[in-house]
């Protein structure tokens, strides 16, 4: 799992380590330790922190001026024993939220495992993007499987063409644009 990065090729239009309104401003990267890890297994350095001890993420694109946001996903999301969707909420969505976010890409093809607990942060997270939405592109069959018996479906867009989007083939702001059309196909059909 050391190996495993999050992705670098939008790294000329977005850092939000150099983002004033990001979470994660002014973080400093040690690209030669590893102190972080999903159970026994150290995880890259640039994945960051966001108070769980298996859930770390990656914000790869914020836009505030048209509201998205892109977060890159690692490790097990576990709200039944961590309440991870708590630490994720608080520490980092409510904070762009704050900043005028209120669409949300959720990149899930590096989380492993997804244990439910209640829905309640998934429920204020939804209402509090009003006009917005909140899409998981790529997450594994069996981790969408979990999301829908938790009823988490309900909040986040899972299924159809999100299940295999090729996204790294566009850019951060043509990614924001197509996922947003093919919410409004759902919604109108």
């Amino acid at each position: 799992m050391h190996n495993i990065e999050p992705h670098y090729n939008w790294r000329h239009f977005y850092i939000a380590s150099e983002d004033e309104r990001s979470p994660f401003y002014g973080r400093e990267y040690n690209e030669f330790e590893f102190s972080n890890s999903v159970y026994d297994h150290f995880i890259h350095p640039q994945w960051d922190e966001i108070g769980s001890s298996t859930l770390f993420i990656k914000i790869l694109y914020a836009n505030y001026y048209e509201g998205y946001a892109i977060l890159e996903m690692m490790g097990e999301w576990n709200d039944c024993l961590y309440n991870d969707i708590m630490y994720l909420k608080r520490n980092i969505i409510e904070s762009l939220q704050d900043n005028g976010i209120n669409k949300f890409i959720l990149i899930g093809e590096n989380i492993l495992n997804f244990h439910g607990g209640d829905t309640d942060y998934y429920e204020e997270w939804s209402d509090d993007n009003e006009d917005g939405w909140i899409v998981g592109l790529n997450f594994r069959d069996h981790v969408v499987k979990e999301f829908e018996s938790s009823n988490v479906d309900y909040y986040i867009g899972f299924g159809g063409r999100f299940d295999s989007f090729n996204w790294r083939t566009h850019e951060p702001g043509q990614l924001c644009h197509k996922i947003d059309d093919l919410i409004i196909k759902r919604l109108t059909a």
